[in-house]
């Protein structure tokens, strides 16, 4: 059915496009014509049938960038969107000619390659600022273009000197535009003309294969038979020549433009900046000049001429061009209306249209929008009839002549509509957090049964005559260890406290293992209470909630923001959990801004909706009145009342709040630790929502303890508990983790800049200006009163509020109100504000000498702004980069790539290991996490738990227990084949050790399989050591299943030991009762025997005549 009532639209327009003759207008050389009354997303509809008619390339100007990308989306929609470009302007902003973003210049290169190759024609949809920048003329481009097809004869060293003539810079791994590296016979280039970078093999002097491969994973995604190489286009030191963009384009070329004169006027005021900035540049360097470099509105307006143009005209304007007698084609097409959110209005005017015999079609973002229509109709009304359509459109429409109504559901329920534009970015990503974790030679890290060692590096050590590569890590006293790489899963980089050197510890000194032991007894401790606690609650009975009303459905129709999965699911866990009759306690974690207060809204309207009473703890005075506006304001059309008690309120108002809650007028109450108070009497509480849970003392924590005997709880936290600590805690209560942001979120723009008072001044007006607020973050008391000072003087018309922490309580608390009330404009404080002020209004901030801050510090702060649906900005201001410490460095580059909500969690997770996750399991922890670092404690707590499991709480998780018992945990090989990544293979040392982690950490034989066609493909084909190496994993999978616990292949022997505890009962397992049959079967290869070892007595199997790696393992594997 979405297909059809698809098609039918399209149907409709392309007869509408035959019936106004447009395709005879477009047909005529150098025509003008107009096209009227095409609101919103109708006029995507006309260009694109359009296009399909007239079959030649089509030129989209548009008023600015915004609305480009957004009707780009909607012809990406219609159309195969291969056909369709974005030609953006090559700067962030546009007089600033030293920044250019790569990823628009990537754009722009892409469509002077596409009009250059003679392709089929396409749709290339730009702006003014776009028109501005002239570009290199086809013949520079082409004398500048490397082309290389399959088969070709070229040497490698040839393309090496034409991509640094082309000034590519060479590196190791490719991530951005412009960068090429060489790996043997392997080259990598990232081309300014392709949005995804090429790997190019050799076999001698012939180009044996083109593939396209994906920046993240390194692997390649496509094959290619020819490409094209070119270089950075937009680089403005140059001399060649250049010519507007319209001329550049074929001659044949249709343009659309919505105002003319608008896009005149911008291009003069653009070319005014741009003179303006011409007379401040340095002599020294050879600039080329405005008019060499860039066109004014005049230049743009006279070449139009030669075009045929179709200039999109809206009703007003009409009434003076009919005169002039240019061909006007008229539609009638209206906006969609307004509903303000009620349905109730929707339905009315859905029904109006059937009966003047319009078809409704409602167009929806995602299938689960379309379901929920479905289910909001359903409950009010049967007789709607509509259709909707997963297809996301920029905006809605009615048109008159067709009797079509096309609804955008992001305008019915009015959220932000958020448009994609193709972007290197979010790779980006995924690189500079691998860099953060990479483990570089310096640094701390710990092995589990050697204590705290500095990482020295991977080292190549003889082991009888033969090459092995091995880690080397520094103990105290100057020991040295070099450990095998088949165990690198036994250390991990130590993560304590920040900055602070951790003790080394001395090998074969007693301290580590006594260390590890007082941990694990203690973090035995903490595990076992926790599972009894669980296995109480498991047995009590509460209340049971029943399913959802249609009021529910409502509610959460009415969300400003699209739900994200996790969102749905956790939302969907804690309803579930509602319905259950044993009481809910479920944690929920998830980021700033992840939509966990709209849970809790969704979880408090359903218990109010059975008649229950809900009461929200929140760990600040602030906060309870701000969830109290929130709540408020969502629950506004529902018959509920929320109420807030907190020290600001006047003992009256505090009385009527407390009657309420007893005769049960009170629905909802909001309050600070008060409410954990025996006096309080509730008429009957259902469900209790601790927000921000982290932040409780345990005093509190005891007190709630004995008002939730058997009510529901809902737990809400913003620090993100890393994921393995999460899984082992499932044991003690049921937790939700929200990861991904809110789609339509608008991101915050980051931009990092000097101390400039003039960006400073223009980024506070224009944030005043749109009714905005605005943070600056200075964390120095002693000056903060200048820095308000020199911002008034900025600003003088703007009223500037400072706050920090040295000031009294009640008057900081009532300065924060007076700004989340909107009462002054610029907040001048300290730090104080990461902690969950939520002014939805201020969307700039400004955080000054932001090297001095950490990442997650920055995080937090960057997430006060941006949290409603109007586009947000952030500057770091930070001094120039060469005076920065190298790590402030990183961390302003890698905070201002994460730009996207989300991103921020692993920036988080960094940092929470960092600093040790707090109080999650009481408050004694954390000071082991310093002892033992980080991921040592994660792997203890796991293993306690396990053990828990087993024994004493073996009839609480009574999972069947079909899978038998591993008796070897883990296994030891020692070897003197050679089996390594050889140096000539992979010379990047940090990139070796990843891989052989990542070696160690595979399961299966597919994922080793996936593994070693990766490698291939990465690096070419494997080398003798390499196939070696990942036979070993899978000689160390076969051993360890037949109870081996330490491997040797030496001399030619192999020789494997068993279990150590004589009295386990692997003994009697009937894999052991399979290896004594086959020592039996071939006593002439192999021999079993005990042998005397200083850890007492072991049970050896012997092969002898082993002599390469691949015989061990088939050897192995017979058994």
């Amino acid at each position: 059915m979405q297909q059809l009532s698809k098609e039918n639209i399209i149907k409709t327009y392309e007869q509408i496009v035959q019936d106004k003759q447009i395709t005879e207008q477009l047909l005529k050389e150098k025509n003008h014509f107009q096209i009227s009354n095409l609101v919103g997303s109708s006029l995507s509809f006309v260009i694109s049938e359009g296009f399909k008619k007239a079959e030649k390339p089509f030129l989209l100007i548009l008023n600015d960038k915004e609305e480009a990308a957004y009707h780009l989306n909607d012809l990406e929609q219609l159309l195969n969107d291969k056909d369709v470009l974005f030609y953006p302007g090559s700067y962030r902003r546009p007089y600033q000619i030293e920044e250019t973003d790569n990823a628009n210049v990537l754009l722009r290169s892409e469509v002077l390659n596409r009009i250059n190759s003679r392709k089929k024609p396409a749709i290339i949809v730009t702006y003014s600022e776009a028109l501005f920048e002239q570009v290199v003329t086809k013949a520079e481009l082409n004398r500048n273009t490397l082309k290389i097809s399959l088969n070709d004869t070229l040497s490698l060293d040839f393309v090496n000197e034409v991509l640094f003539e082309y000034h590519f810079n060479r590196v190791d791994f490719v991530t951005e535009p412009g960068e090429f590296s060489v790996r043997g016979g392997i080259i990598d280039v990232f081309s300014f003309s392709h949005d995804e970078p090429y790997r190019i093999e050799f076999f001698g002097d012939e180009v044996d294969s083109i593939r396209t491969f994906d920046i993240e994973t390194q692997l390649s995604t496509e094959k290619l038979n020819k490409i094209s190489i070119m270089p950075n286009v937009e680089n403005k030191t140059l001399d060649e020549k250049r010519e507007s963009f319209l001329e550049y384009i074929s001659a044949k070329t249709i343009v659309f433009l919505k105002d003319i004169d608008l896009v005149s006027n911008k291009l003069d005021k653009l070319f005014v900046k741009a003179e303006e900035a011409f007379t401040k540049l340095s002599t020294a360097i050879n600039h080329g000049k405005p008019n060499e470099l860039f066109c004014d509105g005049s230049l743009i307006k006279a070449q139009l001429k030669d075009f045929t143009v179709a200039e999109i005209v809206s009703s007003r304007t009409l009434n003076t061009i009919t005169q002039t007698g240019i061909p006007n084609i008229q539609f009638n097409t209206k906006p969609q209306p307004s509903f303000n959110k009620q349905f109730d209005l929707l339905i009315e005017n859905l029904h109006l249209n059937t009966e003047n015999g319009f078809q409704n079609y409602l167009f929806c973002d995602s299938q689960k929008q379309a379901d929920r229509f479905h289910d909001i109709f359903n409950d009010v009304d049967k007789e709607i009839k509509y259709k909707t359509l997963v297809f996301p459109l920029f905006q809605g429409f009615i048109d008159v002549e067709n009797k079509l109504i096309c609804y955008t559901d992001h305008q019915i329920f009015e959220r932000y509509h958020k448009f994609r534009l193709k972007s290197g970015q979010a790779k980006k990503q995924t690189i500079t957090l691998k860099e953060l974790t990479n483990l570089e030679v310096g640094d701390y890290v710990t092995h589990i049964d050697h204590g705290i060692g500095k990482f020295g590096g991977l080292q190549k050590i003889e082991v009888e005559g033969k090459k092995q590569e091995a880690i080397k890590l520094i103990y105290g006293e100057r020991d040295i260890l070099y450990i095998s790489i088949h165990s690198l899963h036994k250390i991990s980089k130590y993560n304590g406290k920040d900055g602070t050197a951790p003790k080394l510890h001395k090998l074969g000194s007693g301290a580590w293992a006594k260390l590890k032991q007082k941990t694990k007894s203690r973090i035995r401790h903490i595990a076992y209470n926790l599972i009894e606690l669980y296995a109480k609650r498991k047995m009590q009975k509460g209340f049971q909630y029943s399913p959802d009303s249609y009021l529910q459905h409502e509610l959460e129709a009415s969300f400003l923001y699209e739900d994200t999965p996790d969102q749905s699911s956790s939302t969907q866990d804690v309803k579930t959990d509602m319905e259950k009759e044993q009481p809910m306690d479920r944690l929920v974690c998830g980021d700033v801004g992840f939509g966990k207060t709209e849970i809790a809204i969704r979880a408090a309207f359903k218990a109010v909706d059975n008649g229950k009473q809900v009461a929200i703890l929140v760990p600040t005075t602030i906060l309870a009145f701000q969830h109290f506006k929130t709540f408020s304001e969502r629950l506004k059309d529902f018959p509920v009342t929320v109420e807030y008690l907190n020290r600001f309120r006047t003992a009256n108002q505090r009385k009527g709040v407390l009657e309420g809650l007893s005769n049960g007028s009170v629905d909802i109450v909001i309050g600070t630790h008060q409410l954990t108070n025996s006096s309080i009497e509730y008429k009957d509480l259902g469900l209790l929502i601790v927000d921000e849970e982290q932040k409780f003392g345990v005093a509190v924590k005891d007190k709630l303890k004995t008002i939730k005997e058997n009510i529901d709880t809902l737990t809400l936290t913003a620090t993100p508990i890393p994921r393995t600590l999460q899984f082992s805690l499932m044991a003690a209560r049921d937790l939700s983790v929200i990861n991904t942001p809110p789609p339509n979120r608008v991101p915050i723009e980051s931009n990092v800049i000097r101390f400039s008072e003039e960006v400073i001044r223009d980024a506070i007006r224009y944030e005043i200006q749109r009714g905005g607020q605005v943070f600056f973050i200075h964390n120095r008391i002693e000056n903060i009163k200048e820095v308000a000072g020199l911002l008034q003087r900025l600003v003088p018309d703007a009223k500037i509020g400072i706050g920090h922490g040295q000031m009294d309580g009640k008057k900081l608390e009532s300065l924060m109100l007076g700004f989340i009330n909107n009462e002054f404009d610029v907040l001048v404080s300290t730090t104080i504000i990461e902690s969950g002020l939520d002014v939805p209004n201020a969307n700039t901030i400004f955080i000054n000498n932001a090297n001095n801050f950490g990442l997650s510090d920055l995080h937090q702060m960057r997430g006060r702004v941006g949290r409603s649906n109007k586009k947000a900005f952030c500057y770091f201001i930070t001094p120039p980069y060469h005076m920065m410490t190298d790590d402030a460095r990183k961390r302003i580059e890698a905070i201002s790539l994460f730009t996207d909500l989300g991103s921020g969690i692993n920036i988080a997770m960094k940092d929470l290991e960092i600093r040790g996750a707090g109080d999650l399991l009481g408050g004694e922890q954390s000071g082991f996490i310093n002892d033992i670092g980080f991921e040592t404690y994660q792997k203890i707590l796991n293993e306690t738990i396990e053990e828990l499991k087993e024994n004493e709480f073996k009839e609480l998780y009574n999972e069947p227990s079909d899978k038998p018992k591993e008796y070897v945990k883990e296994i030891q090989i020692d070897t003197d084949f050679e089996i390594l990544f050889p140096d000539d293979y992979i010379n990047i040392i940090s990139e070796r050790l990843n891989l052989y982690k990542q070696l160690g950490e595979l399961k299966t034989e597919e994922e080793l399989l996936n593994f070693e066609t990766h490698i291939i493909d990465r690096f070419g084909g494997l080398p003798v050591q390499v196939v070696d190496l990942l036979n070993s994993v899978r000689i160390k999978w076969a051993a360890k299943h037949l109870g081996i616990e330490r491997l040797i292949l030496k001399k030619g022997k192999m020789v494997g030991y068993f279990v150590s505890d004589q009295q386990s009962s692997y003994y009697q397992t009937p894999v052991f009762t399979k290896v004594l049959q086959f020592v039996q079967q071939n006593s002439h290869t192999c021999t079993m025997k005990e042998k005397e070892t200083k850890n007492g007595l072991r049970l050896l199997l012997t092969f002898n005549k082993i002599n390469s790696v691949k015989k061990a393992l088939e050897t192995i594997q017979k058994i």
